[in-house]
């Protein structure tokens, strides 16, 4: 399928402008790129989007940059993936590049610490944003299994101290074996006439 010059310029765009504006991790960037791609641009579905983050979350590496090549990769194929990588890691090496360079003089400076902390409260309500998107849309398959999932993982990594790869790889398994035990279950509806 071939893709417009406007295509790869809006995912390039896209991404280049919400890695140079985002502060606070790979969450935040995800929540704006779902604003973006879902919400306005309409290029991806909820569902599948949410499928990304699960993807991009699990994955090794920045969850920004995994999420970046999931989305660029499903709107316009490699190159799609390509621009979408280069947009989301420019900014960001450009930032550290000057930073480094600075470093000292940031370190010591109050104002700068002072805008860092007032940036902190905004990361913590987009990423609660982002939990309260998810959530809703575990929610709303009004199933129990994926729900306790959910509380099972949040209370192993918050009052148990598990190591988040191994809650991340248990949820995989326990997420796997619950969609192929639906699958098998929903197999003598389809067949029946």
């Amino acid at each position: 399928m071939r893709h417009s010059g406007r295509t790869y310029r809006t995912l390039f765009l896209t991404t280049l402008q919400l890695s140079a504006c985002t502060f606070g991790g790979g969450f935040v960037i995800i929540s704006l790129m779902r604003k973006k791609f879902v919400e306005e641009l309409h290029w991806i579905e909820e569902q599948e989007m949410l499928d990304f983050i699960a993807i991009a979350q699990s994955s090794p590496g920045a969850i920004a940059v995994n999420a970046s090549i999931l989305v660029g990769y499903h709107v316009a194929g490699i190159t799609g993936a390509l621009l979408t990588v280069l947009g989301t890691i420019l900014p960001p090496f450009v930032i550290i590049s000057v930073v480094s360079l600075f470093y000292e003089a940031f370190r010591d400076n109050n104002i700068v610490n002072m805008a860092m902390t007032g940036m902190l409260a905004g990361v913590a309500a987009v990423i609660c944003d982002v939990v309260i998107t998810m959530g809703k849309e575990i929610l709303k398959q009004k199933r129990l299994f994926p729900v306790l999932i959910m509380l099972a993982s949040f209370a192993a990594v918050r009052f148990l101290n598990v190591n988040i790869v191994l809650v991340i790889l248990a949820c995989g398994l326990l997420g796997a074996a619950d969609t192929l035990y639906c699958r098998k279950r929903e197999e003598p509806k389809r067949d029946l006439p």
